[in-house]
């Protein structure tokens, strides 16, 4: 369901784009807290996928799948991803494209509300393949996870050893959606081929992207 947030009207970057402030929040489903695959089992089918059907996702798939990332999941503030000092600095950005519900664009992921807030209108898939060093087979998947980070966040407390922490995280963050895509058997991969600035103007952000995950129906065997 989504919920009308504001009016919309954009905000010109210097990086020569512009970003939409207020537009349509998506309001997550609730994650579900009891899957019917096991871990070990999720595990054990765990694989990279790369050739993906022309079939949406569905909200309640593509939300859960956001939940397994970066989900509160205390009354703290705690996440399902292990973050050094409890700081976390990752952010996560969905390039949509095909998701039932939900219209074409770059929505950012919040954890408290469990929502989607939007942040740039359009269907970007293809620009982001691109700026992958063209692997446009990314563009098929119906959305994209590109998880980011803004290391000042860690660098207050961890000083040098900020960059090592974060990286840790993101590779948390990944596995997380990997074994939660393979549950709904769903397919992705982690990818991190990519130019950063390129990534940083197609998404109208300044943080860091660190990896792409293209999440979609795998395609059927012949």
């Amino acid at each position: 369901m989504k919920t009308m947030i504001g009016s919309a009207f954009c905000l010109f970057l210097l990086i020569g784009v512009s970003v939409c402030l207020f537009a349509e929040d998506v309001h997550l489903p609730e994650p579900r807290f009891d899957g019917e695959v096991s871990v070990e089992s999720a595990l054990a089918s765990r694989r990279s996928i790369r050739d993906y059907q022309d079939v949406p996702l569905s909200l309640e798939e593509l939300g859960q799948i956001l939940w397994a990332a970066q989900g509160i999941t205390s009354v703290w503030g705690g996440r399902t991803a292990p973050s050094a000092g409890a700081l976390y600095p990752l952010e996560i950005f969905v390039v949509v494209g095909n998701v039932d519900g939900v219209d074409p664009g770059i929505y950012r992921y919040e954890p408290s509300g469990h929502r989607l807030e939007f942040h740039r209108e359009g269907d970007w898939r293809f620009e982001v393949a691109i700026a992958a060093h063209g692997q446009v087979w990314m563009a098929d998947a119906p959305a994209m996870i590109v998880i980011v980070a803004d290391f000042d966040r860690t660098a207050g407390k961890y000083g040098d050893r900020t960059e090592r922490y974060v990286h840790i995280e993101v590779g948390h963050v990944c596995q997380n959606i990997y074994l939660q895509a393979g549950a709904h058997g769903l397919g992705t991969v982690i990818v991190g081929a990519f130019v950063d600035e390129a990534v940083k103007i197609n998404l109208a952000i300044t943080e860091d992207p660190l990896a792409i995950m293209p999440v979609g129906w795998p395609a059927k065997s012949d």
